[in-house]
């Protein structure tokens, strides 16, 4: 696989918006489309909260790292991670200022509580394998931490995730080069997308205005 320049980065946080819907992503991603519902702003308050740029914190053997950017050449994205706890570990990496070990787990952040659909948890995936390419070193774990519960969920991560997200990013690059926005199947999703009175998803399932033309001039 080809390493990619930053230039040519997607957004890591992009990989959220295009699991819970692939037209929502292109939207905000290739066509700079953006509105705010009370979920969105919800999620904003709850980032600021996590995210506050390369501030330490040192808690007996964990060393806590927030607003860590991140990047992975191979896969060719870039983004935040809300939050990194480096915990003391024999098998870990060295880290500068610090004695010991130590092995990196993300920990994202999430309004309500935890999904049905792949979206955060890939996202998190996404995060692990940019830090497992920038510390080299080899990660199976991370944490989604969800506001409604108050509660961390712990996400155990495989190879065969890897390559599913890896598969995803590769998706997503092919929309994005194209600069194409797909048209999706409409569903119960669209009542809490902030991007329903642009997308306007009712009229995704009406026929065209052309397509009616079309089959007037056929009979």
């Amino acid at each position: 696989m080809q390493d990619y320049n930053e230039e040519d980065d997607l957004l890591l946080s992009g990989i959220q918006h295009f699991n819970f819907c692939r037209r929502q992503w292109a939207l905000i991603h290739i066509e700079q489309q953006w509105e705010e519902n009370v979920l969105t702003v919800e999620g904003g308050h709850i980032h600021r909260i996590a995210d506050q740029p390369l501030i330490r914190e040192k808690r007996g053997d964990k060393l806590i790292v927030r607003a860590l950017p991140v990047r992975s050449r191979r896969l060719g994205v870039s983004g935040v991670c809300d939050v990194v706890e480096f915990v003391r570990h024999p098998e870990g990496i060295s880290l500068a200022g610090e004695e010991g070990l130590y092995l990196p787990f993300p920990v994202e952040y999430k309004r309500g509580k935890p999904k049905k659909d792949d979206s955060d948890r890939s996202q998190l995936i996404a995060q692990l394998m940019c830090l497992e390419e920038m510390l080299v070193c080899e990660l199976s774990l991370g944490y989604l931490y969800y506001d409604e519960i108050k509660h961390r969920v712990e996400v155990p991560v495989t190879p065969a995730d890897k390559e599913r997200v890896s598969n995803i990013f590769e998706e997503m690059r092919h929309y994005y080069q194209k600069r194409h926005t797909p048209k999706v199947k409409t569903g119960p999703h669209c009542r809490s997308c902030s991007l329903s009175g642009i997308c306007l998803p009712e009229m995704m399932s009406k026929r065209t205005v052309s397509s009616y033309i079309e089959s007037r001039l056929e009979e």
